[in-house]
């Protein structure tokens, strides 16, 4: 009994004689290609045709890879979005003018970030959001001027030591001579940097009470909140 592609049969052989891939008949007349290969399996295609077929192939596989990634993308977009919603919801319930929680998130990223060693408050980082949120707190709540406050960098062999220094001074918005010590690592010379790669700058004050609060208050925080969940009934 012959299946009900049959009809087909010829208008599908003169399309794989003409040099088309079972993909696009198979997608034209809507045949299974389980058939097509049946059909197609004593037609042989010149040499043209099938380095024809194989080019076809590849552009379509760069096509398919090209859409893939714009896709990702696109996914990968909604995903920053809603974190980004998630985010603006518990920020607009925080009241920014508090000291006590400002205080507060210095203290817990000081506890992930800051120097623990040295006799001194300090906190080094390569994004100036955070440093700038150090400095900021240093001002406010601790009442530090710019005279109390130090910088130093830490550079890859190949960056400009002068250049670098002009862009956290502008970034931090802290005078040139505030960075009183920059610091090459030499291990580096002969690789690459890149471009958006400022090196680490780490902001220091002599006051070290700041720190020994900072760490307490950090500590203490932590310990709250896990006695309150570990000891509820």
């Amino acid at each position: 009994m012959a299946s009900k592609w049959y009809k087909l049969k010829n208008e599908a052989v003169r399309l794989r004689k003409r040099g088309s891939s079972i993909r696009k008949i198979e997608s034209r007349l809507k045949i299974p290609r389980s058939t097509l290969s049946c059909w197609f399996r004593n037609i042989e295609l010149s040499a043209k045709q099938k380095e024809k077929l194989h080019n076809d192939w590849k552009n379509a596989l760069i096509k398919a890879r090209k859409k893939a990634v714009l896709w990702h993308n696109a996914q990968k977009e909604k995903r920053f979005q809603i974190a980004k919603k998630e985010a603006e919801s518990v920020i607009k319930n925080i009241n920014m003018s508090d000291f006590d929680i400002l205080e507060l998130a210095l203290a817990i990223l000081y506890f992930g970030e800051g120097s623990k060693k040295n006799i001194e408050t300090a906190l080094g980082n390569s994004d100036p959001l955070v440093l700038k949120f150090f400095i900021l707190i240093l001002r406010n709540i601790y009442h530090l001027s710019n005279e109390k406050i130090r910088c130093e960098l830490y550079l890859r062999a190949d960056q400009n030591p002068e250049k670098i220094k002009r862009y956290w001074a502008k970034a931090l918005k802290l005078p040139l001579n505030n960075f009183k010590q920059i610091n090459i690592d030499k291990r580096t010379a002969g690789s690459k940097t890149y471009s958006n790669y400022k090196g680490v700058c780490n902001v220091r004050c002599g006051n070290v009470a700041i720190k020994r609060k900072l760490i307490y208050l950090a500590k203490m925080f932590f310990d709250r909140v896990l006695y309150n969940n570990y000891m509820r009934p």
